[in-house]
């Protein structure tokens, strides 16, 4: 009787060691699970003003800025504005002084 009474002894001690790691990893995997809820929040905001900030600076205005600050561009006027007229030239059929690349 006390080999099975140190049989069942093991069992219940096995029992609660494998119930304390089960808890224990049950623990640490929803701490993990709340950490990575936390990160993927804190990314989908960071996303959100990103995609803000894009649309800030993707305004005409600001394209147009940028176009006359960094490129020097300019708007186009019809005091700056070359026309081009074409007129059928010899047998060839070339405009004149039109070039071909």
């Amino acid at each position: 009787m006390t080999r099975l009474n140190l049989v069942l002894l093991l069992a219940v001690v096995a029992s609660a060691l494998y119930l304390v790691r089960t808890q224990y990893e049950s623990r640490r995997l929803f701490v993990e699970l709340e950490r990575v809820t936390a990160q993927s929040r804190k990314l989908e905001t960071e996303n959100e003003r990103l995609q803000v900030e894009k649309r800030a600076q993707a305004t005409p205005l600001r394209v147009e800025k940028l176009a006359r600050d960094r490129l020097q561009m300019r708007t186009a006027t019809p005091a700056i504005t070359q026309y081009v007229s074409y007129q059928e030239g010899p047998a060839t059929g070339n405009a004149a002084g039109a070039s071909h690349e």
